[in-house]
């Protein structure tokens, strides 16, 4: 939803900026896919679809996993499950849609996250 499309947004921002530094530190963003995590016991057929479609917790916490450690990624990324409507499955580049590129309105997200926060995110030291 919005708040998986709000957080690739700011990490490919923050990818832009640390690259406007010449800083080597990558932002990569991931999604667990589906993973049972028990959320969905009190939505009418949540354990019917969490049997047929999620994935165990571990298995979900493999995109994360894989883009902090993986040396073949490159910033700005996103990974994600790579199996049917990468919901579960090895980790692997993931679908992002076109608003997720879009510079102005993360630049903007970014600003307001400063400002709601009080916080300078990449203030130097």
């Amino acid at each position: 939803g919005q708040s998986k499309l709000a957080n690739l947004m700011f990490a490919k921002e923050l990818q832009r900026r640390l690259s406007a530094r010449g800083s080597k530190v990558m932002a990569v963003a991931a999604h667990p896919g589906y993973s049972n995590t028990h959320l969905q016991r009190h939505v009418p057929g949540g354990g019917v679809f969490n049997a047929i479609f999620s994935q165990s917790q571990a298995r979900g916490a493999l995109p994360t996993l894989c883009a902090a450690t993986s040396d073949a990624l490159k910033g700005g990324e996103y990974i994600g499950p790579s199996g049917f409507m990468e919901m579960q499955g090895e980790p692997d580049l993931a679908y992002s849609n076109a608003l997720s590129n879009n510079t102005e309105v993360a630049r903007k997200l970014w600003e307001v996250s400063e400002r709601l926060t009080r916080e300078s995110f990449l203030a130097a030291n």
